[in-house]
């Protein structure tokens, strides 16, 4: 069960990751987006010379890493639940660009205690369970 305080730093880092994308030149479309099957905490376009992407972001953020990276959190449980909710998105707004791709952004720190550290990981594929 999530407290307060895990809450307030959940929503800390999606801060950081937003204001992390949009200085790499993204376009936040939406945050905390909620469907039957979870939430998507950021939906962000990616326009380049190219391609052009729907990104789907997964941040999960950790206020030192001794208890694991926050990127570890990122399982195959939390990977179908994100499809889920991404097909889920799609289906209700359409018209968006046909390409898209799940991001996880993992932010160590928290509010007041210096610069958080980040690390984007993009394109995240998880192997079929049968392999």
């Amino acid at each position: 069960m999530r407290t307060k305080k895990n809450r307030a730093i959940g929503q800390w880092g999606e801060e950081i990751a937003a204001d992390f994308l949009e200085r790499k030149g993204y376009s936040v479309l939406s945050r905390n987006v909620f469907t039957a099957g979870g939430e998507i905490d950021i939906v962000a376009f990616l326009e380049n010379e190219a391609d052009s992407y729907l990104v789907f972001v997964e941040v999960k953020t950790r206020t030192n890493n001794d208890f694991g990276y926050p990127e570890e959190a990122f399982d195959r449980k939390k990977y179908n639940h994100l499809l889920s909710s991404i097909e889920e998105y799609l289906d209700s707004n359409p018209g968006l660009p046909g390409e898209w791709r799940i991001d996880v952004i993992a932010v160590v720190g928290s509010p007041g205690r210096g610069k958080p550290q980040i690390c984007h990981f993009e394109g995240i594929v998880m192997p079929d369970e049968r392999e």
